[in-house]
């Protein structure tokens, strides 16, 4: 019985032993490489059933092995494997034909499940697609995303197959507010075969009905009371770009039914015109609602649910991704430290611990304007945790968790308690709009000792007036 051969590239051994140990027991034959020239050579001779390859290899790296191998229609399924997967090698990874796409440290039931399925889809046909951009160095692009949580990978693996797709494939944004909806849709089109066309974005929620329907037909002289002359709607302007429409949750009835019609006739009229115009966009939506319980309820349409929701990318609230804010954070202190012209070296160990275990009702967009406002504040090299607490007043049924910070429990206690003290201060005041008499009598504490809390912590009451 023939046995399936799997090709394993990496240049450390204990991977490469790992991996033997793996396929041994699951019956398949390992072979292995240890550099991307060796690969290439093993792949042509070898003919393996399924590739696993690192992506930071000595000699040849393993996109490059991918993108010449895309150019010899190699039908063997390739995994990538990397020990610090960023957006733009994912992308890239997925637009060279990647099967995969894996972060160190790896789990062997996920790897036995990849290559299960790797071979049963090996007797597909592999058809390649043109590479239309170079690979960018992390964080440098504008729109960059960040994260290397397993959450944001496999948005990262989405944006790269749409990326991919002809024009005609819309697809659907969902997550809550801040979480970088529109960098999603930024990224795909950059990433397009069509980025040097117009991204137009719209904001649904930002017009009138009767304003936003101009907005995106246009409308012809003398179409209403007003207008003086023809204007090309966003529908129109965005040639064989991307239409962006963020908050879809908020068009109304009539607005539904005639994004309906453009999304399956692709062409429309200007208003008061009559001429068909046809439409080459890609349609990008966004919405932070939940779209299934707005279709039950009548105020979104199932149908046009269905056009839009051809491929649905999820991006998770920043709570859920924990392990993504240091990264995030160090990202926008580089950031605002050139916007701002700071030299702010980074966090202190109590502000980065605060950081970690904040909720962020606001998500990313909440992160970013908390550390631009700490970098404008700080005052030396380092930023402080009080500027944190000084930016944010915890929501009433907030569950607070201190950070512990040291092993030895005394030192430790002082610092929790220290920061109870700032919370619950800062708390009352906030409950009675900096009114000192009224927030002692609601602690069950006398004026004085509130007010040697106030100034023990530095909290003003005026910082709470309204």
């Amino acid at each position: 019985m023939h046995r399936p051969k799997v090709l394993v590239i990496d240049d450390d051994a204990k991977i490469l032993f790992a991996f033997r140990q793996v396929f041994r027991k699951a019956g398949y034959t390992t072979i292995t490489a240890k550099d991307g020239e060796e690969a290439l050579h093993k792949i042509t001779t070898e003919q393996p059933s399924v590739v696993f390859m690192d992506i930071s290899m000595p000699k040849v790296d393993g996109l490059e092995v991918l993108k010449r191998l895309k150019g010899q229609h190699l039908a063997a399924p390739v995994v990538i494997i990397t020990g610090y997967g960023t957006m733009q090698t994912a992308i890239s990874a997925v637009q060279l034909g990647a099967f995969e796409y894996l972060t160190k440290p790896l789990d062997v039931r996920r790897i036995r499940e990849i290559t299960e399925r790797a071979i049963a889809s090996a007797q597909s046909t592999y058809a390649p697609t043109d590479l239309r951009t170079q690979l960018k160095a992390d964080f440098v692009d504008r729109y960059e995303l960040i994260g290397n949580d397993t959450g944001m990978q496999e948005v990262y693996k989405l944006i790269g197959s749409v990326s991919t797709t002809p024009n005609g494939t819309p697809a659907l944004i969902l997550g809550e507010s801040g979480t970088g909806k529109e960098l999603v849709a930024r990224t795909i089109h950059s990433n397009g075969q069509n980025a040097a066309d117009p991204f137009v974005a719209v904001n649904c929620t930002a017009f009138p009905e009767s304003l936003l329907e101009s907005e995106l037909f246009g409308h012809e002289k003398g179409a209403f009371t007003g207008a003086g002359e023809r204007k090309l709607g966003k529908f129109e302007v965005a040639r064989a770009g991307t239409i962006f429409l963020d908050e879809i949750g908020n068009l109304s009835p009539h607005l539904q039914q005639k994004l309906l019609r453009v999304l399956q006739e692709r062409e429309f009229e200007r208003l008061g015109g009559n001429d068909p115009i046809h439409v080459q966009a890609r349609f990008l939506a966004a919405t932070n609602r939940d779209v299934d319980k707005e279709v039950h309820q009548g105020r979104f349409r199932e149908d046009l649910l269905y056009r839009l929701n051809v491929v649905a990318i999820h991006l998770p609230p920043l709570r859920d991704r924990k392990s993504d804010i240091p990264l995030l954070a160090l990202y926008f202190l580089s950031k605002y430290n050139d916007k701002l012209k700071k030299s702010v070296k980074g966090f202190s160990k109590e502000a980065m611990a605060w950081l970690r275990s904040y909720r962020y009702p606001g998500n990313v967009r909440e992160l970013e304007n908390l550390v631009e406002r700490a970098v404008m504040l700080a005052k030396g090299d380092m930023i402080a945790i009080d500027v944190f607490h000084d930016s944010v007043r915890p929501a009433a049924h907030s569950t607070t968790v201190f950070p512990i910070l040291n092993t030895v429990f005394s030192t430790s206690r002082r610092f929790i308690l220290g920061q109870f003290e700032k919370q619950f201060v800062a708390d009352a005041l906030a409950k009675y709009h900096g009114n000192v008499s009224a927030a002692a009598r609601a602690s069950k504490m006398t004026r004085q000792n509130f007010q040697r809390l106030m100034a023990k912590h530095k909290i003003q009451a005026k910082s709470f007036r309204q």
